[in-house]
C-alpha cells in the first residue's frame, strides 16, 4: 500500500512539474517574442495606419510596406538614414573584437586551466572581478589614452577597447570548459610526439569548438550592442558610427517616424538572431563525445 502511494505521489509530482514547466516556457516565450513581433509589425506599417490604430496586432495587405526599411538602409546622400554603412561598421568592429578576444583568451584560459603557477586558482576570480568594474569607470581613462595614440575616432581603436572588456570574461568562460577536457587526451598527443603548442592547436581547439563558438557569440553580441564607448569614440565622425549609434540618432529625431525607428530596431536585432541560429548546430554537437579512449 505504501509503495503504491509513493508511485501515485511520484506520478502526480511528475505531471505537475511537467505542466508547470510548459507554462513557464510559454510565459517566457510570450514576454520575449511578443515585443519583437510588435516591433516587426510596426516596422511594416505606414505611419498613418499606425496613428489610426496604434494597438492593432495585425497589418492588412493594403497597409503592408517595406518603405521604412528602404528609408533606413538608404544612404544619407539619397535622403535615407545610412544604416547600411552603420551595419558594415558594426560588423567590422564586432568581428575584429571576436578575433582579437579569442586570440588572447585561448592561451590565457589554457594556462589557467592546465599550468601550475603561483596564484593560478585566484587568477580566474581576478579576471571576473575586472569584468565587474562598471564601464563608466574606464571610459574616460581609455578615451584619454587612445586620444593620445591617435585612435580616438577609429574603428580599430574601438575594437581594442572592446577587447579590454571582453577578454576577462572570455578567459573565465573558456577556462570552465577546458578543465572538463580529460588530461589523458593531451597525454596521448604528447606520446605521439606533439609539443604543447601542437596539442593545443590540433587537439584542444577542435574539442573546445562549442565553447569557442559560445564565447565568440557572446563577445559578438557585446560589441554589436555596445553604445557608451561607441558614442565616446565615434560621435565626431558619423561615417564611422555603429548601428547602435545610428539607432540612438533615430530615437532622438523628432521628424523621424516611429515606424522607421522600429525598422532600425529590427535591422539591429536580426543579424544577432541569424548568427545565433547559424551557430546553434556547433553549440550542440557535443564534439567531446568519445574523445577519451582510455
Amino acid at each position: 500500500m505504501t509503495h503504491r502511494a509513493t508511485l501515485t505521489r511520484a506520478r502526480f509530482e511528475e505531471q505537475l512539474f511537467g505542466v508547470l514547466r510548459r507554462l513557464v516556457i510559454a510565459f517566457l516565450a510570450v514576454i520575449t517574442l511578443l515585443p519583437f513581433f510588435y516591433m516587426l509589425l510596426l516596422s511594416v506599417k505606414p505611419i498613418d495606419a499606425l496613428l489610426l490604430d496604434p494597438g492593432s496586432l495585425w497589418v492588412s495587405a493594403g497597409d503592408f510596406t517595406l518603405s521604412t526599411y528602404r528609408d533606413v538602409l538608404r544612404s544619407t546622400d539619397d535622403g535615407g538614414q545610412g544604416f547600411l554603412r552603420f551595419l558594415l561598421n558594426s560588423a567590422l568592429v564586432s568581428l575584429g573584437t571576436v578575433a582579437l578576444t579569442l586570440l588572447a583568451a585561448v592561451p590565457g584560459a589554457y594556462a589557467v586551466s592546465r599550468l601550475k603557477f603561483f596564484g593560478h586558482r585566484q587568477v580566474s576570480a581576478l579576471f571576473l572581478a575586472v569584468y565587474l568594474f562598471p564601464a563608466t569607470l574606464l571610459a574616460v581613462p581609455l578615451f584619454v589614452i587612445f586620444a593620445r595614440l591617435g585612435l580616438s575616432s577609429s574603428l580599430i581603436g574601438l575594437a581594442v577597447v572592446y577587447v579590454a572588456q571582453t577578454v576577462p570574461v572570455s578567459v573565465y568562460m573558456l577556462k570552465n570548459y577546458l578543465v572538463t577536457i580529460p588530461r589523458s587526451v593531451e597525454e596521448a598527443a604528447a606520446l605521439d610526439g606533439c609539443s604543447r603548442l601542437q596539442t593545443v592547436r590540433k587537439v584542444i581547439l577542435p574539442l573546445a569548438l562549442p565553447s569557442l563558438m559560445a564565447t565568440g557569440l557572446y563577445v559578438f553580441m557585446i560589441a554589436w550592442n555596445e553604445f557608451l564607448f561607441a558614442l565616446l569614440f565615434l560621435a565626431a565622425d558619423p561615417d564611422k558610427w555603429t548601428v547602435s549609434l545610428g539607432l540612438a540618432q533615430l530615437s532622438g529625431g523628432v521628424e523621424v517616424p516611429k515606424t522607421v525607428l522600429m525598422a532600425g530596431s529590427v535591422v539591429l536585432t536580426i543579424p544577432v538572431v541569424l548568427l545565433f541560429f547559424a551557430a546553434e548546430r556547433l553549440l550542440t554537437e557535443g564534439l567531446t563525445s568519445g574523445a577519451d579512449k582510455s
